[in-house]
C-alpha cells in the first residue's frame, strides 16, 4: 500500500497488530512470517523514515505488547533501485542513513527491485523473494492523465511539463504546480524534488502572478529556494543538509522535531503534540494499541437451554 496521509499510516498500524495477534497462533514458521515481516519499497525519505519507525516499535512497544512473541524473528526489510539511500540528498546523509538502519536491525537492499506481488510474497529482479503479506510503496508515484491535454505536455511518471511560469506547455491558460508539474532548468534537468516546500514556493509564486497580471505587471519566473532538506531514522538518528551545513545523529534529530513542532498550525496544538513527544519520549511508549472487540457469543436457542438443563 502507498502511504498518503494519516489516516493510511493508521490504518497500516493497524494492520500490522492484526497480523501480529494472528502470528501468536501460528506453528508453521513460514505461514508466521508472511504475517509477521514487512517489505518497506523505496529508499527515499518516506521509506526510510517508515522502516527507521518500524524498526522502532519492533524493539520498544512489540515486547511490551506482545511478550510471548519472538521478535526476533520479526525481518523489516528495505528495498532501493539505486545504489544508495536518500538520493536527493548528499552522499554523507545517505551514508548515515544506511549504518542508522542497520543499527536498527533492518535488512536495507540496494541496487534490488520488486517486480511483483502476489499477496503472499514479493518477487525481486534478482530472483528472490521475500515471504510477506505486508509491501508497502514508498518508490514514488504515477499521475493520472487528464483528457484533452496533448500528448507532448506530458512526460514521466504522467507529470506535466510546464515552463517557468507553472503554464502547461502547449496550452493556454492551463497551470500545475507541486508532484504533478515537472519545471526542467539548468539546476533541475530533471524537474524539482517532489516536496512540500517545492510546492509551497510555486503556489506562492503562482497567487503572486496572477495578482501582478491583474495589474499588468510584468511576470516572475520561478526560481527554488532550497532550505535544505532532512530525514529522521529513529530516536536519535537524523540527518540534514542545509545549504551551508551537513550534521548526522542526534542533533540532527533535534533539530528535525524542532522545525516540525513550529510547522503544526496552532499554539494548543503545538502544546499537544511536544507534551505527546515528551511522553513518548520518557516512556517508549508510542502508544501502537488495537483495540479488539468482543464478539457476540452465539445464540442459544431455548428449548435447547431447557434440554441441556434436564440432562
Amino acid at each position: 500500500m502507498p502511504l498518503k496521509d494519516v489516516s493510511e499510516a493508521l490504518l497500516l498500524r493497524n494492520k500490522i497488530l492484526e497480523d501480529y495477534e494472528k502470528a501468536l497462533v501460528i506453528t508453521d514458521f513460514e505461514e508466521r512470517q508472511r504475517y509477521i515481516d514487512i517489505v518497506i519499497v523505496g529508499g527515499g525519505p518516506t521509506g526510510v523514515e517508515v522502516a527507521g519507525a518500524l524498526a522502532e516499535m519492533k524493539q520498544f512497544i512489540l515486547p511490551k505488547d506482545y511478550p510471548e512473541m519472538d521478535i526476533s524473528e520479526i525481518d523489516i526489510y528495505l528495498i532501493q533501485s539505486g545504489p544508495r539511500l536518500l538520493k536527493g540528498m548528499s552522499k554523507e546523509a545517505s551514508k548515515k542513513a544506511l549504518q542508522f538502519l542497520k543499527q536498527l536491525g533492518v535488512k536495507v537492499r540496494l541496487n534490488t527491485r520488486v517486480k511483483d506481488f502476489d499477496g503472499k510474497y514479493a518477487y525481486m529482479n534478482d530472483g528472490t523473494s521475500i515471504c510477506t503479506s505486508k509491501v508497502i510503496w514508498a518508490a514514488g508515484i504515477k499521475g493520472n492523465t487528464i483528457k484533452g491535454l496533448p500528448e507532448a505536455s506530458i512526460c514521466r511518471g504522467n507529470r506535466l511539463l510546464v515552463d517557468e511560469l507553472h503554464q502547461v506547455k502547449g496550452v493556454e491558460h492551463v497551470y500545475a504546480i507541486g508532484d504533478l508539474a515537472q519545471m526542467e532548468s539548468e539546476a533541475y534537468p530533471h524537474g524539482h524534488p517532489q516536496v512540500a516546500q517545492v510546492a509551497i514556493q510555486q503556489a506562492k509564486n503562482l497567487a503572486r502572478n496572477f495578482k501582478r497580471k491583474l495589474k499588468k505587471k510584468e511576470l516572475r519566473g520561478f526560481e527554488y529556494d532550497n532550505k535544505g532538506s532532512m530525514a529522521t531514522v529513529g530516536r536519535h538518528r537524523a540527518v540534514v543538509d542545509l545549504p551551508r551545513f551537513k550534521f548526522q545523529g542526534g542533533f540532527a534529530w533535534f533539530v528535525w522535531m524542532v522545525v516540525h513542532l513550529f510547522a503544526i498550525l496552532g499554539v494548543k496544538n503545538k502544546l499537544f503534540v511536544f507534551i505527546n513527544w515528551v511522553w513518548n519520549y520518557l516512556t517508549y511508549d508510542q502508544s501502537l494499541r488495537l483495540i479488539l472487540r468482543a464478539k457476540t457469543p452465539p445464540q442459544v436457542n431455548a428449548t435447547d437451554s431447557e434440554a441441556t438443563t434436564k440432562e
